[in-house]
């Protein structure tokens, strides 16, 4: 078959690329699922999105043993179906602050990823439950609560109260430009039910004469001919087909995105030799500056009263901070405390939190908003089916471990603070006693659990080190462009799906 533009991968980024393209009449745009429909009823309900994972609809990559992790291997959930990782992520919407999008500009040394440039693209995906203002929207096609007294749980309420008796301000929500204070999460839930991207954005385009969805359909290699990638071989209902396009876009993720140019025989040729794969384009930056939010899970207390069973997703506030004070309001933050309104704790301490049932614990999470760690990943054989090589390097530099120490600290601060004194009974983790530096700095290698944030495979930047342009073009090839988190060069500071959006919104609008 033949295609104008071909979509490989119909997640959060492939679902606003369908529908904004697609627009155009004029050309036939193609989308390429891994995965199906999803019709799990426990995908829908926000307060289980922790307890889905590994299911049909997840890949479920599994990292390498993580040395600054006590040789502990994580599981990295990641959606395979139609909606990506919107069917499996915790649903906090959250943009980035300024800082974040000023260290893309020094990387690309395009102003188009600024924060005042995203900041249209922004408005223009969401429709938001506070308003419309200079920085929110209501005619977009997401969803976006910002969730009041209501449903926010009392013990978040008091979290947040308490933080404010420490000296750290309130802000309205994380999504103005800076996110330095406390404020409830915005979740992209609606009616109490999670919403995809595919919800909003793909499906009720899918009527269009000139789009086509291929769900079961998973892509072996791309098709290049004489420096331009002419289109892709793919598997559909058990037979290899060759799909031909005019131009191909990359949305498949940090992971699926890197692993199929490394198939195809892009990539460092001396990893593409190990994995029996022959080199057509040498690309050393493919698979390179892997990097991903850590959170210790984490600062577990008993309660002295009845914790009420969530209204929204369990995790419902994150505190970001600055390590220059708690009243900082401006600025990059350094570290992140999010309260979860039940027990959660890494598979280290299962057997420590076996006596806090849901409704009689709560949890702080700690973590580090700007982690310098970067890592790599790898094919291990030519066939989608051959288990990829994640190596995240967690922890591995000084920075990272001493700010995964300090966010523990003040998760301690504010658990033990006199804001809390209403809901706090015993601390559970860490166990009581530990309290020296080298002492945190254990109980933080294993009470560390991924975020599910993973970014910069396929990094854009001004340098010809970096395989994506600032134009999102994968150098070296033409036809090929890549759209989505592997081209963040380095992360924000909190979940990155709000990003990931704007990515494929400001791209859509500048395409031919």
């Amino acid at each position: 078959m033949t295609t104008d533009i071909l979509i490989i991968g119909a997640g959060s980024s492939g679902s606003v690329l369908a529908n904004r393209l697609s627009a155009d009449r004029s050309r036939q745009v193609t989308v390429v699922e891994a995965g199906a429909r999803v019709a799990d009823p426990e995908m829908r309900m926000p307060e289980r999105w922790p307890f889905i994972h590994g299911r049909s609809y997840d890949w479920a990559y599994r990292t390498t043993p993580q040395p600054g992790l006590a040789g502990r291997r994580l599981e990295w959930a990641r959606g395979k179906g139609i909606g990506g990782s919107s069917l499996v992520h915790a649903m906090a919407h959250m943009r980035g602050c300024r800082a974040d999008f000023a260290r893309w500009v020094d990387a690309t040394g395009d102003s188009r990823w600024s924060w005042d440039s995203l900041l249209p693209h922004f408005i223009a995906s969401e429709s938001f439950s506070g308003g419309a203002s200079a920085v929110h929207g209501t005619a977009g096609p997401l969803p976006v609560l910002l969730p009041g007294p209501e449903l926010s749980s009392p013990l978040v309420q008091d979290y947040l109260a308490a933080w404010a008796s420490l000296g750290v301000p309130r802000i309205p929500d994380h999504n103005g430009g800076e996110m330095l204070g406390g404020t409830p999460n915005s979740l992209t839930i609606q009616n109490g039910k999670r919403v995809t991207v595919s919800d909003v954005y793909l499906d009720p385009v899918l009527d269009r004469p000139n789009l086509a969805l291929l769900p079961h359909t998973t892509v072996q290699k791309l098709v290049i001919k004489r420096g331009r990638v002419t289109g892709a071989l793919i598997i559909r209902d058990g037979h290899e087909e060759l799909i031909e396009a005019g131009e191909v876009i990359l949305a498949a993720g940090s992971i699926g995105d890197p692993l199929l140019l490394m198939r195809s025989g892009i990539g460092d040729p001396e990893v593409l030799a190990e994995a029996g794969v022959a080199t057509v384009l040498e690309s050393h930056g493919v698979g390179r500056n892997l990097h991903d939010h850590l959170l210790g899970a984490g600062n577990v207390y008993h309660s002295r009263r009845p914790v009420p069973p969530t209204k929204l997703q369990l995790s419902e506030s994150m505190t970001y901070l600055s390590a220059r004070g708690l009243t900082e309001t401006a600025g990059a933050p350094d570290i992140v405390v999010g309260c979860v309104v039940g027990p959660s704790a890494s598979e280290s301490f299962t057997d420590a939190v076996s006596d806090v049932p849901p409704g009689s614990g709560y949890t702080l999470l700690f973590g580090v908003t700007n982690p310098t760690s970067r890592g790599s990943l790898r094919i291990s054989g030519p066939d989608i089916t051959d288990a990829p090589l994640i190596d995240p390097n967690y922890l591995d530099t000084d920075h990272d471990r001493d700010l995964l120490r300090s966010a523990l600290e003040h998760a301690l601060l504010v658990g033990r603070s006199e804001g809390l004194a209403g809901w706090r009974g015993k601390q559970v983790l860490p166990a009581t006693g530990v309290s020296t530096p080298a002492e945190l700095d254990d109980f933080g290698a294993r009470a560390a659990i991924t975020h599910h944030h993973p970014v910069g495979t396929l990094s854009m930047g001004s340098s010809d080190a970096a395989p994506v342009t600032p134009d999102l073009a994968f150098r070296g090839l033409s036809g090929l462009s890549v759209v989505d988190a592997s081209v963040i060069p380095s992360i924000t500071a909190g979940p990155v799906h709000a990003a990931v959006l704007a990515i494929a919104e400001a791209f859509a609008a500048t395409h031919d």
